[in-house]
């Protein structure tokens, strides 16, 4: 039966190099994903393009191409990213530059677009998901809208004889979706492959994951070696199974439940997960341990897709001021709670206009409120960290906030220090959905 091996590169924007590297050197792949968005991502990169027609797509997409391009060519293992986060043509124009300066020749680059939808959206009568208002009445705070996609672009590109594919906000299980197809030639309505492929597409998304990473918990589950943590590789059957595995000898580890977490890792309903390509079946998935770091997968269906495609909405929501300032010893947290009510009363005094206020003793009560600390059951925590943030209408009114936290060097509490300060620029997310046939995705061809 023919196999498929494809790895998982990133899972998030800012995730870590060396071990896309060693998937493309050493993991013997015919695919290298790398999933390097989240909403609020997209919706950056549109502020940065806003500002520079060549910007937009990821910041380290020079730094990781230059890093895995080589290998990948060697070993003829093709790439799928959406890192062209806000402009993939500008990021596949970056990618052929830095073919160029490997002296790589050769090389087909395909660009997907048509994710951005912001004109349609805003002229159109949508509904935000999270509060039934309007669209519309976002007015000029509503700076970026984009689709999630699905695999249709990718697997045409790939047939096109594509080496790499870069999209925009393609789903984050659509980029394993798409080689998958195309390297199976499974139909673009045979739900229950599409659901496997899901599966697949969701195990492998998040990268570190699923070998170990966002699941060690001392005492109860241990990793190894989460220093050097090995990203996923699918071992993929033409039938649509899967084992998952990993480089031989990296870090962390791939058992059943490193898998299970996964599986339910951001997953609404299980027996219905609405994706661009198929309304993916979870319900009856089975897990297995077939080997020392080898589980197998199976298990998943699938359903016809929906008529819509969720919209990921960017808003500007004002600014942030935060200041923030330690207290260690006896009486730390009396100290702290001092410190706050010192900056909270001057902040009245002097007029600071803000939206909203937070008062937060890091270490005491800032995840979780009073009500479920430990302070009422005698805990007296040895450090506490100060922390003032609040939400206002412009920057200057942003930046007072910290300025009074700093102010409690010298007006303040014995004993504080390592005052840090900043203000920057709200970017909020909110989402709708759109009907399919307002998506029209396009593909642009570069060759280095």
């Amino acid at each position: 039966m023919k196999q498929v091996r494809i790895g998982a590169g990133a899972g998030y924007s800012g995730d870590r190099i060396e071990p896309a590297i060693e998937l493309a050197e050493k993991g013997g792949l015919d695919y290298l994903v790398f999933e390097c968005l989240a909403e609020r991502t997209i919706a950056l990169a549109q502020q940065a393009k806003l500002k520079d027609p060549k910007a937009g797509y990821d910041p380290l997409l020079v730094e990781r191409f230059r890093a895995v391009l080589r290998p990948c060519r060697q070993s003829g293992t093709r790439i799928v990213t959406n890192m062209g986060a806000a402009n993939p043509v500008a990021g596949a124009e970056r990618i052929r530059a830095i073919a160029g300066e490997l002296g790589l020749t050769g090389l087909k680059i395909a660009a997907v677009t048509g994710d951005d939808v912001l004109s349609s959206v805003a002229a159109g009568d949508y509904r935000i998901d999270e509060t039934g208002a309007s669209v519309a009445d976002l007015g000029g705070s509503l700076i970026s809208a984009n689709a999630y996609t699905g695999a249709q672009a990718i697997t045409e590109a790939l047939a096109n004889g594509a080496d790499i594919v870069i999209t925009g906000r393609a789903a984050d299980p659509s980029l394993f979706v798409g080689p998958l197809v195309h390297a199976f030639g499974w139909a673009r309505d045979d739900w229950h492959r599409l659901g496997q492929a899901t599966l697949i597409g969701h195990l492998l998304e998040c990268a570190g994951q699923v070998t170990g990473g966002y699941f060690a918990d001392p005492g109860y589950k241990s990793v190894p070696d989460l220093a050097r943590l090995g990203f996923p590789i699918a071992e993929v059957g033409e039938d649509g199974s899967v084992v998952v595995t990993k480089v031989a000898g990296s870090g962390g580890q791939v058992t059943p439940a490193t898998c299970k977490e996964q599986i339910l890792y951001e997953i609404h309903d299980p027996a219905r997960y609405l994706t661009p390509d198929v309304v993916a079946d979870f319900s009856n998935v089975t897990v297995e341990e077939v080997g020392f770091d080898r589980v197998r997968v199976r298990g998943a269906s699938g359903h016809p897709r929906t008529g819509t495609l969720k919209v990921s909405l960017g808003t500007t929501e004002g600014f942030v001021g935060e200041g923030q300032i330690s207290y260690a010893g006896p009486g730390a947290r009396a100290r702290g709670a001092l410190a706050l009510e010192i900056v909270r009363e001057r902040l009245a005094l002097t007029g600071v206009r803000t939206s909203e206020l937070r008062f937060d003793l890091i270490g005491a009560n800032a995840l979780h409120g009073e009500r479920l600390s430990n302070h009422g059951g005698g805990h007296e925590p040895y450090e506490v960290r100060v922390r003032v943030a609040g939400r206002t209408d412009s920057i200057n009114e942003a930046l007072r906030i910290g300025n009074e936290v700093e102010t409690l060097y010298t007006n303040g509490p014995a004993g504080g220090g390592g005052v840090t300060k900043s203000a920057r620029e709200v970017v909020g997310i909110l989402s709708t959905l759109i009907p399919r046939e307002r998506v029209t995705t396009a593909i642009q061809y570069v060759e280095s």
